[in-house]
């Protein structure tokens, strides 16, 4: 499928009209669906409506912005007014939200077109969308692989062209390991540049939403339609948002000397031989564009998997309290007392995973326990911080793996739940920090397997992390590769 630019261009010229546009993503969407389970509900008919509106304004001679008529995914834990939202979930399999979240709105207001709600981890826990209580999606660059999580619908669809860009969201890494086990450029913003009205919540302080897209510059251009302060949410930074995508450069000159630290933490035990080789010789193109390439040390980014998972359980045992079965969604059938429909309810609403993190969450809040977890874990989190702060004296971008490996086999990680929260090793602390984030492709393993590069910048430096990702985009081919299914 083509760029935001490319479609923009033929529309504004007539060559196609938004309807037809929609029409071939969703012609798309129902030929792959079979085979892939990108999507658990899909929006055709809202799909063709959006695009008509898009055409009756360029009818009428009005101007339009890059993302009118553009295809795109939105994940299923983003609230749509008047449309299904399950975030993967039983527990919430006939939830229709009576309010629209910011960031679709911003959206649609923007006439962008929704093909449909993706699949997710339930309640976006997990790294391979196999805890979705619906389907599992598959890799499309091998139909029998995860194609990571929690956002691995978004990326799929992405991926396989299904639409052109998606909204995914990330508490530990769910944008950027499903972006680089799919082969697509998946960023997570500074915690706090995009709004969170309207996205159930997971681990609040950890949460943000972000795009997923084939190259940097739509990524860029889907950033600003998203980001912005919002009223409404209370965490919402009030900072000027810039033309991303105007000032991507294909190399490194205009910012003068770019220094980019390669984090030596992130290599070594652990981590595939030719994910490894891949991200060396990325680091090496990037040298030869230009920038000045040190070696970076983050000490306590080791710590950074076992402090995430006490914070985002213990925060998800708190948002997660909701789900009793009294106001809203799933409640189960004929129970003795109140307290009985509670207990009934959340056995029967919520899957394995869930119970899994609650009961973590739960039991580090606990009196006695939270002082020794809890606490700890957020002192910890402090330490991350800081040594990201020092590491941005030195340097402007850091570089490091997104994932450890490839995308593995479907099921092969379900029954060990260590291995699978591996997945995330690169990407938590990022999340733990605040910081900004993304993931390109930058090779293929010898089973054709995509390779992402991971890329964090400092506090609101999406602007230099973009940039730098463009002149490596640009200076390379594996944004051109696709899947054939």
């Amino acid at each position: 499928m083509a760029s935001i630019r490319e479609l923009h261009q033929q529309l504004v010229c007539k060559e196609r009209s938004a309807v037809e546009i929609a029409t071939e993503a969703l012609e798309r969407v129902q030929a792959l669906e079979p085979k892939l389970h990108s999507f658990i509900s899909v929006t055709a008919d809202r799909a063709i409506a959006q695009a008509q509106q898009v055409d009756a304004k360029i009818a009428a001679g009005e101007a339009i912005g890059p993302l009118a008529g553009i295809p795109i995914g939105i994940k299923d834990n983003l609230c749509t007014q008047g449309i299904r939202t399950t975030c993967g979930s039983r527990i919430l399999e006939n939830f229709v939200p009576p309010y629209e979240s910011t960031v679709t709105q911003r959206l649609f207001d923007a006439g962008a077109v929704m093909v449909g709600k993706t699949n997710m981890d339930e309640f976006a826990m997990g790294s391979s969308t196999e805890t979705s209580a619906y389907q599992v999606t598959a890799n499309p660059w091998d139909l029998e692989r995860v194609p990571g999580g929690s956002s691995g619908g978004s990326a799929a669809a992405v991926a396989a062209g299904q639409c052109v860009v998606a909204l995914g969201s990330d508490t530990g890494g769910s944008i950027r390991q499903p972006a680089s086990l799919c082969g697509v450029v998946g960023m997570k913003p500074t915690y706090g540049l995009v709004s969170r009205y309207g996205l159930v919540a997971y681990a609040s302080s950890l949460d943000q939403i972000g795009p997923f897209a084939r190259t940097v510059e739509d990524a860029a251009i889907l950033l600003r339609a998203i980001a912005g302060h919002d009223p409404q949410d209370a965490t919402s930074l009030k900072v000027e948002i810039p033309d991303y995508a105007a000032a991507l450069k294909p190399d490194f000159k205009p910012r003068g000397k770019l220094r980019i630290g390669v984090i030596q933490e992130t290599f070594g035990e652990g981590l595939d031989s030719t994910v490894e080789a891949a991200v060396t010789t990325a680091v090496e193109t990037l040298q030869e564009l230009g920038a000045e390439i040190q070696v970076i040390n983050c000490p306590q980014f080791r710590y950074g998997l076992p402090t995430y998972y006490i914070i985002a359980p213990s925060e998800a045992s708190a948002n997660l309290a909701r789900y009793d079965g009294v106001k809203y969604g799933f409640r189960a059938d004929n129970p003795e007392n109140l307290l009985d429909m509670y207990a009934k309810t959340r056995a029967e609403g919520f899957g394995a995973e869930v119970k899994r993190r609650i009961m973590i969450g739960t039991y580090a809040l606990s009196a006695g326990y939270y002082d020794a977890y809890y606490l700890k874990a957020q002192k910890v989190r402090t330490l991350i911080k800081q040594d990201f702060e020092r590491a941005f004296q030195k340097v402007d971008v850091l570089v490091c793996p997104t994932s450890p490996t490839t995308a593995f086999k479907a099921g092969e990680k379900t029954d060990d739940p260590l291995s699978m929260y591996l997945s995330d090793l690169m990407t938590i602390p990022v999340n733990l920090a605040g910081l900004p984030a993304l993931s390109l492709p930058c090779g293929f393993d010898d089973q054709g397997l995509p390779i992402g590069l991971q890329m964090i910048g400092n506090v609101l430096r999406e602007d230099i992390l973009l940039s730098v990702a463009y002149a490596y985009e640009q200076a390379t081919e594996w944004h051109k590769k696709a899947p054939v299914i």
